[in-house]
């Protein structure tokens, strides 16, 4: 018994620390990640997913960071058969009540030229820019590569 009460107490103790969630008024952001990268790689690709509890649509303007010469915001797009990487020019919309996230079709954001190579359980920090919310200050957690293969980023950042 004391056991089970020392494990409750230690998942309850570290759950905050754990959480990986960022609020800026209406706007709710889950989780910002970055996959770790093949040795070598010159881009890191990041993934978030953003709630819009507010009454009137926001849009995504972009991402800064300083480990990286740059971050845009990318889609995958399919034009005869060649699969190639866009920067989504216009940032991202996120209508009033509603949830998007960078990781769905084929969206992400590209940290082109890291500083360094970043590994599994490193942090990289990050402001993520609003239309109306403004500059919003986040922490992407680097995570292992997933079984399930992220989109390939070859010569990005060249």
């Amino acid at each position: 018994m004391q056991k089970l009460i020392l494990a409750l107490a230690i998942a309850v103790l570290t759950a905050p620390a754990q959480a990986h969630d960022f609020t800026s008024g209406s706007i709710f952001i889950e989780h910002p990640m970055i996959q770790e990268a093949p040795p070598n790689a010159p881009v890191l690709g990041g993934y978030v997913t953003i709630y819009n509890n507010g009454d009137v649509p926001e849009r995504l303007l972009g991402i800064e960071s300083k480990a990286a010469e740059k971050v845009e915001l990318h889609q995958s797009v399919v034009t005869d058969g060649i699969a190639r990487m866009e920067p989504l020019a216009e940032g991202m919309e996120i209508p009033a009540g509603a949830t998007v996230s960078l990781g769905d079709d084929g969206t992400h954001a590209m940290f082109i030229k890291p500083d360094r190579r970043y590994q599994a359980g490193d942090e990289v920090a990050a402001t993520l820019i609003f239309e109306n919310a403004g500059p919003v200050e986040v922490v992407f957690n680097v995570e292992e590569r997933s079984a399930k293969a992220a989109p390939n980023h070859e010569g990005h950042g060249k």
